[in-house]
Parts: C-alpha cells; structure tokens; sequence
C-alpha cells in the first residue's frame, strides 16, 4: 500500500495565540481557539484546563502560582472586549472582577498584590487585593505594542514603562513588594533573601536614554536592579542599572535587521537570553571576569586604533535554532490554505524562560542543578536546552544559590590539565614524556577551537493539546 505522506503526518499544528510564564517560570499558560491552560514548566505537566466558547483569548496573565490570572480578549472575535482586563479566579472557575478603560489594553505585567497595564500613550497601575483600586498612572509615547516591565521579588520597587520620548524607558518605583507568604510553618528568623535591602544612597534615576529609535522591549531581572532594552534595529542588547542610570553592557544580536521577541534575565543575574523572528535563541554572559561572550578578533586593538564600534561589540556565546515545523512535515492544500489564514501560528515565534534542572555533567553530584532553558512555540513545542559546558562559564552555574549580579563575583572555571606523563629513569624515557605532553597540549588546543557553543536539546514534548500527553 502506497501512503501518502501527508496522511500520517501531522497537518494541523497545535496553535497557541499566547504563552507565558509566571515571573518565577514555574508554570506558565497557554491560550488556544479551545480556552487555555496552565502547566508546570518543568517536568511539563498540565495542571488544569479551562474550555471556553464564545471566543479568543489574547493573552493570559499568571499572577505567581496563584489561582488568579488576568484575560485579555483578542483575536478574530474576542471572547471579551478589547479594552477590559478580566480578574479570573480559577480555583472558582470564573471571573471575579473587571477593569474597563477607553482603549484597547496593549500590555499587562504583574506581581503579588499588584497589575500595571499599558495603553497607546499611558500606563496605569492599580492594587489588587480584596478589591481592586487605581494607584496612580504615567504619560508614554506612542507605544502600540504596550512595552512594560515590573520587578517582582520581595522588596522590589521597580517599573519600567515607555518613555514621552522615543527610544526612552521611564523608571518607576512603587511600595516595595511583599514577601511570599510560608506555606508551612515561619522560619525561625528572617531569611536573607526576605530582607529589605539598604535605602539607596543616592536618588535613583527616572529617565534612561536607550535607544534613538523605538523599543521593541523593555526587561528586568526580579530584583529590578538592571534595565534590558532593544529597539526597532534588533541588532542590539543594552543593559542598565537601574538606580545610576549607566549602560553596563552592550550585547550583538546580529548584524541583520530582526524583531527581537523578548529578552529574559537568569534568576541570578549571571546570563541573559534574548529571542526574535530569526528564530534563534541567543545567551550571553553578563560577568566580565572570564566572560565567554565572543568578541571579533580585531577587538584588542580597539584602544590603540580608531576601529568602528562593531568590532568592539561582544556576541553571544552561546545559541539554538528552534526548528519550523512546516520545514519538515508534509502539509495537505486545505493545511496550505489554512496556514495562509489571518489567524494563523507564527511558527517563528516563542517565549523562552529560565529554570532549575539537574545537572548534565555526569561528574556532577546527584543533587547538583543547573540554569537551563525551556521555549515555547506558538505552535506547540516545548524544547529543554542545556548551555554548552565551555571552558570560561562560571562553575556557579551548576551549584545551587548562586548569588545576584557582580563583576568579577564568581569563580571562573578552568579547562582540566591534562595528565602529565610520568617520569622514566633514562633521557629517552624523558624525551617521550616530553613529547607526550606535547601532543596532549596540541590535542586540547584543537578540542578548544572545535568547542560547541550550540545549546543541546535534551527534551522535547508538546502542549497545547488537552488529552492528557501535554
């Protein structure tokens, strides 16, 4: 029997209209035509569905791992009005609350006790508690894809909005961030990362400078101590501090025009990853000392030459290609058709979040973890990716509590030496030894050059489909 290809192929990928994770990316939600749900990251496993009809969602936003999530309707026919914030109660199964303004809501962040939405030119920030009341509200610029971040570990204070000028990011600071509340019985003592910080010493800044062009992003760690900004080029990364208002560092996407999706913060400070319509993901280093970010090979000569500014420009060290899905399955015509449909997947799209796995180095303790990524596809893939083991990477990296952002904070790491030769009694014992170790050095110093800086893939799965496999 002759069987097509397309008859036991999958034709009809999975589509999410939107995937994010909780601040902390232990779970994240999925909206599909269906409804959505949430899922725990990682192992992935649905926690619950809902089935909803009538319409389409356009985003859904965890609150934490709580039961409340805000909806937004979106889409060919909105399951709500595109200018009301829905408050969902999950654990009731339904709506407990809604916030309507004049326009259409173009983004939501939040954090414990806390929502901040942006509109075209405004960004409004209200507390939600037993009820829900307005804080206060900024003036932006022009900013239709409603850029906006929030800091949200304890005692954090920061949001990042869009500035009156293009290319500016306004720094907001707001009551400082309550601590999560113990399950179990409290501590005995106030854990460290419980404690307020120290008051700043000086003034913090309002206003950063970014970009000259519009932004395509604005990102910060938990901590709210660092500021990631893109703009329309997609070719840069910069990174500020939040309180001086100074770039600390300045990363190379590319040399092409992209649309960079998001950028997102390890939860240590030490690295950060940044996605785009090139559908690549790419980590950089963020610790100077030992850094392993890739620089051009003209770079030493900056200071003593008049080199342009791109070869002074530090590239990721490290990056994966999320494969398209139409690139390897046989699609029918009525898929084809579908595919051409307004509505349609974005295959190159995706949201990518840090978190905790075991470790893959087999020399590793068994309790030993390490910072991985998982992506999301709006098509339904979900991709666990392992950072290659280079020689400069931070040994941190694998060893649980690694502490925040500081230049030169860590022990760097150092390939292993290779065994030396041991002595002979006679002088051609000792000239074999010699040369044995030469060898050896050659031998390392070609495994160094052929050094992989792709991401490995080491899990992947589906969501999206509410059958029970993910």
């Amino acid at each position: 029997m002759n069987l097509g290809r397309h008859t036991i192929a999958a034709t009809r990928p999975v589509h999410i209209l939107d995937a994010r994770f909780d601040a902390d990316c232990d779970i994240f939600t999925a909206a599909t035509p269906a409804g959505f749900a949430v899922y725990q990251t990682f192992p992935l496993t649905l926690i619950r569905k809902r089935e909803l009809t009538g319409g389409t969602l356009a985003a859904v936003v965890p609150l934490h791992s709580s039961n409340i999530l805000f909806l937004l309707g979106g889409g060919r026919s909105p399951l709500y009005p595109p200018n009301k914030v829905i408050i969902w109660n999950d654990a009731l199964g339904r709506e407990v609350a809604e916030l309507e303004f004049r326009e259409r809501v173009r983004g939501l962040v939040c954090r414990r006790g806390w929502l901040a939405v942006a509109l075209r030119r405004r960004a409004v920030v209200f507390r939600v508690a037993e009820s829900v009341a307005r804080h206060g509200e900024w003036d932006t610029c022009d900013n239709p894809q409603g850029l906006i971040a929030i800091a949200t570990s304890p005692h954090s204070t920061l949001l990042a909005i869009a500035g009156r000028q293009v290319g500016h990011v306004q720094l907001v600071h707001l009551p400082p961030c309550p601590p999560p509340v113990p399950r179990g019985p409290p501590p005995p003592g106030v854990p460290p990362h419980q404690r307020p910080p120290p008051p700043p010493a000086k003034h913090p800044m309002a206003i950063i400078a970014a970009h000259t062009t519009a932004l395509t992003t604005i990102a910060l760690p938990a901590s709210g101590r660092l500021v990631a900004t893109t703009s329309v080029q997609g070719t840069l990364v910069r990174v500020w501090d939040a309180t001086s208002g100074k770039l600390v560092r300045e990363f190379r996407r590319g040399t092409d025009k992209a649309n960079i999706y998001g950028v997102a913060f390890r939860p240590d400070e030490q690295e950060l990853c940044v996605w785009s319509d090139k559908g690549t993901v790419h980590v950089f280093n963020l610790v100077r000392a030992g850094a392993t970010n890739r620089q051009s090979t003209f770079s030493p000569l900056a200071p003593f030459l008049p080199l342009p500014k791109y070869f002074e420009s530090e590239w990721s060290y490290a990056q994966y290609r999320i494969p398209v899905q139409s690139a390897h399955i046989s699609l029918s015509a009525s898929a084809r058709s579908s595919a051409a449909a307004v509505d349609a997947p974005d295959e190159e799209r995706c949201a990518v979040g840090w978190i905790r796995a075991p470790a893959e180095d087999p020399a590793a303790p068994p309790e030993a973890t390490e910072y991985q990524l998982v992506a999301l596809t709006f098509t339904g893939g979900w991709y666990r990716l392992a950072l290659p083991k280079l020689a400069g990477r931070a040994k941190a990296s694998s060893i649980s509590g690694a502490g925040p952002f500081r230049p030169g904070n860590l022990s760097m790491g150092s390939p292993p030496r290779a065994p030396l030769a041991s002595r002979a009694g006679s002088v051609a014992g000792s000239s074999a030894s010699r040369l044995d170790k030469g060898k050896e050095k050659e031998r390392d110093k070609d495994k160094g050059k052929k050094e992989s800086r792709n991401c490995t893939l080491q899990e992947y799965r589906r969501f999206g489909r509410w059958d029970g496999w993910g």
